[in-house]
This record gives structure tokens, C-alpha cells and sequence, in this order.
């Protein structure tokens, strides 16, 4: 039932397994799965795997997936990170329909299963420091202690409690802690934390409240009143999987979701640490969270990168159960095959040099066809002009060039991109610096098109573009964010020191063809022997377009880590 738009079949993975096999035992009739984001950032390529994850089982197997804000943490939660998720799951092709939730939603109900746990003498009012329930929490080798305050009356937990929701006490000097086992070898059972007192304003019930739940003790419950049927987390809760059990099997609650835990993304030359992400952001290493450099969903958008490359890549890489390195360049593959069917060919100059065509008519234009897509005829063709003076790639001439140089050199003859083929005569130097500044070349007008009627060949085709019409823009060469393949290897070292100085490079003087002054933000091209790139949806202006580079032609990583 998993295809990925490429058409390359996949088979099941154990969670796709797992909901087939409930639905022929009969055991649930449709499944209900969620995606469950805190708002306190924005999402990154890591949430677009459990996304497609999600929402790709409630699509295949038509049932549904609902998209829920844990938003217990008010401290650290803004309603701009609710409206950026939302938008990056509709951008990747995921539609919740009816079914967008809070778990500020539940607050009321989550109060009063915390009161019935008092009233069963499975939760308690704890009066420890933070310092002090560390110590008493005990390590992985020794059993915690329990707390001198564990054994207080339901009364006196359920007026301590009240006291709590009413705003009677600071911050930090009473807890409401489930009652479990401090000897037990699962620390997250060590009478953990579920309600504590914050005073901050929460972006949906304002100052109502100033006790808030623990994300264990409301994700849980969370599923049950929606009736979550397989709850898909990541690896790193599979020890919390006992705390959603009792909870759910304390409180005796209709529905008891099932937690099925998968491993994480991790993703080289990058960090998929939300935290991390943000820090990049406050100290100023990157412009935002919807940086091209950014592995945030927003982020890959403005680079170029299409919802069809990040669902394939999450296809790719499939579901699995233990912790495993992805190479960033198959993230990169997956955007480069996806362009190279969909986006038009283009001509781009990143590193103008003129040339002057000497035997060329000074005041004529010619508007010469040249194809959107070389494989797609469907794609038409487009007019792009021709002149006495072009720009070529600084790099496409060398003035004494070495044998295997195939492109252009003194005396020697090349092919322009649809156009014709011209030899280089001469070269215009700046005296004081030896700097080009002009090349000379005649050009044989019965080769229009590419072919010569004598049938002699040349080995090198270059791109260029018409001097006078040339549309000047900024392009931007965005590479990895970091240098080292996994930044958080060495804990000694902060991770910042591993960033990438080349990360970006901006280019102001650039020359594309002029059909692209008209161009939308976001729309990719790819430039001609250059690489894929996309219109900055930010910083782009009417006629004055950014152009970012998405992604190369080809992976050109491998030789530098060589």
C-alpha cells in the first residue's frame, strides 16, 4: 500500500504491518493515527518523516490523521510556530481535515483525571526542590527514594492540588506526582512529575491557568480522547512506554491507544535538535528558521526543494527500528531527480565575462528557439536573443588552456547553446592588473543551430547569454551548514564550531536571460550546466530576482571529502 510517486514499490514496513494486521484481526476497523508537534519552533526534515509517516498510514489505509499542538509548555510556545506547522503539513500534501486539536483543548478534562488519580491514591502534592528530587530520584544502578511527602492524605493532596490551580504557591515549590515505584529500573516510573506550577501566558487560554501538564502524562491521555489507534513516536519515547500504559491503565480510560516507536532521521552534515536549531537562529548563524540552510521544512521550501522530493526521500529511507545515518546526499538525489523531470532549462551566467563577436552585425538582435526540456517536448520552447556581445562563464575561457580544455581558448573553436560556433581571436587584458576583460571571436554563420554543413566537429558546447538583454540579479550558493559529518559527535566540542564558513556565498553581479525578469518566487530553473535554483520567495523584487541554489547536477561532496 506504500508507493512512492516514482513508482518504486516498497515492501510493508513493521508498522504498515502491524496496521494491516490489526484490521484483519478485526482489532480496529480504520486507523487513527496523529502528528503531534510542540509550538515551539519550526518543524524540520526529521517531523516530515513521522509526517509522511502519519498521514501516509491514515491515507493508505483510509482512516484518518489528526494534527494536535501539545501546547503544555507556555513558557516557550507562540501562536507563529502553530501557523508555521500548519502551513509546512498542507505544503507537503498532508490535509487533517476536521481534525486539528490542542491538548490546551483537554486542559479542563486533564485536571480532573489528575484528581481522580489523587482520589485512587496513585498521585501526590510533593513539596522537593528540584535539587532534591534529583537526589532522591535515585540513578540507573541505585532505587530512588520516595518522598517524604508521598504518603499524604487524598484530602490533603486534593486541597494541596486546588491550592495549586488557584495560584496559592510559587513556581517550583509544589509538583503533582504520579505514585508509582521509586525502585522501579525505569526511571520515567520513579513517581514522575505530571502537573507543575508555571506562571506564563499561554497563547490559546490566555492566563487561565497556571498549572500546566507534563508532556508524558498528556500525550497519553490526549490519544485516548481522540481515540488515537497507533500512536507512532520515535525511538527515544520507547522507555516512556510504560508511563503511557499506567496512566491509561490507572485512569481504566475507554480507549488505549497502542505506542509504537520508530527510529529518528539522522541526517549528516546537519543537526535535528530543535533546541539546537533555535540557538543557530538566536545567535545569528543563519538568517532565520526559513534559511536555505536550514533543514526546517520552511527552510528546504525556500532552497527549492518540492513536498514530491521530500516525500520521496521519506520513502526512500523507509521505517525502521533501530538508529541509523542517512548521507545528506540522498536528501540531495532526491530533489535532483525530481527537478530534472519538472523544472525548465534555463540560461544563467554566475561569473560574467563578455565576449564580443567581431563579425557580427553591431546592431542586430536575433531571437533564436531554445527548448524548456530537452526530454519533454510538451514543454515547448521558448525565444531567448542573441548578439554581438555575450557574457560566458569566466571559467569556460582559458588563455593558454591545457590540451584536455575543451572549451573556449585563443585559436581555438566551441559551441554556443543553441546558437552558433565561434573561434576565439584575440583578448582585451586591464593593463595595470592583467586581469580579461573581453575575449574577441568571429562566429560561422551556417552553424545556427549547432551543426556545421562541413561536418567538422568541436568537443565543447558553453552557455552564455546576450549582453544588452541580460537580466543582472543575485544568485546565492547555499552548500551544508556544516563541515563534519555529525556535529554533535564530540561533546567536548560545541557543535557551532563545526560550522561550515562556505555555507553560503553570494554572488551580486550574476546575468540570467531575460524570460526570467517575470519569473514567480519559488519557482525553479535549471541553469544550464550549472545546477538547480529557485526564486527567493523573500528577497526577490519585481524584475530584481535572488535566485538560491537548490542543488547541484551532481553530488559534488564526494570529492571534497576525499
Amino acid at each position: 500500500m506504500s508507493n512512492s510517486e516514482s513508482g518504486h514499490e516498497k515492501p510493508l514496513d513493521f508498522i504498515r504491518q502491524r496496521v494491516s494486521e490489526d484490521l484483519l484481526t478485526g482489532k480496529h476497523s480504520t486507523p487513527v493515527t496523529r502528528f503531534p508537534p510542540e509550538p515551539n519552533g519550526f518543524l524540520h526534515i526529521g517531523h516530515a518523516k513521522s509526517i509522511c509517516l502519519n498521514f501516509g498510514v491514515a491515507r493508505e489505509y483510509n482512516g484518518r490523521c489528526h494534527l494536535r499542538f501539545d501546547d503544555t509548555n507556555p513558557s516557550k510556545e507562540e501562536s507563529a510556530y502553530v501557523q508555521s506547522i500548519k502551513e509546512d503539513v498542507k505544503w507537503l500534501g498532508f490535509d487533517w481535515g476536521k481534525n486539528l486539536f490542542f491538548a490546551s483543548d483537554y486542559f479542563d478534562k486533564l485536571y480532573e483525571f489528575a484528581l481522580e488519580l489523587i482520589r485512587k491514591e496513585k498521585a501526590f502534592v510533593c513539596c522537593l526542590t528540584a535539587d532534591e528530587m534529583r537526589e532522591y530520584r535515585g540513578t540507573l544502578k541505585e532505587p530512588g527514594k520516595e518522598s517524604p511527602y508521598r504518603n499524604r492524605t487524598v484530602e490533603e493532596n486534593l486541597k494541596l492540588f486546588q491550592g495549586m490551580k488557584e495560584g496559592k504557591f510559587e513556581e517550583g515549590s509544589h509538583v503533582l506526582r504520579a505514585k508509582i515505584d521509586m525502585s522501579s529500573p525505569n526511571l520515567n516510573m520513579r513517581d514522575p512529575i505530571i502537573y507543575r506550577i508555571m506562571r506564563a501566558h499561554h497563547h490559546r487560554t490566555g492566563d487561565t491557568w497556571c498549572i500546566y501538564p507534563m508532556y508524558d502524562y498528556t500525550h497519553c491521555l490526549s490519544d485516548a480522547l481522540e481515540a488515537i489507534t497507533h500512536s507512532l513516536c520515535t525511538l527515544e519515547f520507547e522507555d516512556h512506554r510504560p508511563l503511557y500504559d499506567w496512566v491509561l491503565d490507572t485512569l481504566e480510560t475507554p480507549c488505549h491507544p497502542q505506542q509504537i516507536e520508530f527510529a529518528r532521521l539522522n541526517l549528516t552534515y546537519t543537526v535535528m535538535s530543535k533546541r539546537k536549531l533555535m540557538r543557530l537562529v538566536a545567535d545569528g548563524h543563519v538568517t532565520g528558521w526559513d534559511d536555505p540552510r536550514m533543514l526546517t521544512v520552511s527552510g528546504l521550501r525556500r532552497r527549492g526543494y518540492t513536498p514530491a522530493s521530500i516525500r520521496n526521500f521519506c520513502h526512500e529511507i523507509g521505517i525502521g527500528k533501530k538508529e541509523s545515518w542517512i548521507d545528506m546526499g540522498v536528501l540531495e538525489n532526491a530533489i535532483r531527480n525530481d527537478l530534472n523531470e519538472k523544472a525548465p532549462r534555463v540560461l544563467g551566467i554566475l561569473d560574467p565575462l563578455k565576449v564580443v563577436i567581431t563579425n557580427y552585425p553591431e546592431d542586430q538582435v536575433e531571437e533564436l528557439a531554445a527548448k524548456n526540456h530537452p526530454q519533454n517536448p510538451d514543454m515547448g520552447v521558448r525565444k531567448i536573443p542573441f548578439s554581438r556581445e555575450i557574457y560566458i562563464e569566466h571559467t569556460d575561457f582559458m588563455e593558454d588552456p591545457p590540451k584536455k580544455f575543451f572549451r573556449l581558448g585563443i585559436g581555438r573553436e566551441v559551441r554556443l547553446r543553441y546558437a552558433y560556433f565561434i573561434t576565439c581571436e584575440s583578448i582585451v587584458k586591464d593593463e595595470a592588473t592583467g586581469e580579461i576583460l573581453e575575449v574577441h571571436c568571429t562566429y560561422d554563420p551556417a552553424t545556427y543551430g549547432g551543426n556545421a554543413p562541413d561536418g567538422r566537429k568541436v568537443k565543447g558546447t558553453i552557455h552564455w547569454v546576450s549582453a544588452a538583454e541580460a537580466l543582472p540579479c543575485e544568485i546565492r550558493l547555499y552548500d551544508r551548514l556544516f563541515n563534519v559529518e555529525n556535529p554533535d559527535s564530540d561533546k567536548e566540542v560545541d557543535f557551532k564550531e563545526h560550522l561550515n564558513p562556505d555555507s553560503l556565498t553570494s554572488l551580486p553581479n550574476c546575468m540570467v536571460e531575460p524570460s526570467l525578469a517575470d519569473a514567480e518566487p519559488g519557482t525553479c530553473f535549471q541553469f544550464e550546466r550549472q545546477g538547480y535554483f529557485c526564486v527567493d520567495a523573500k528577497d526577490s523584487m519585481p524584475g530584481a530576482p535572488v535566485f538560491n541554489r537548490t542543488v547541484g547536477l551532481r553530488d559534488s561532496w564526494a570529492k571534497v571529502k576525499k
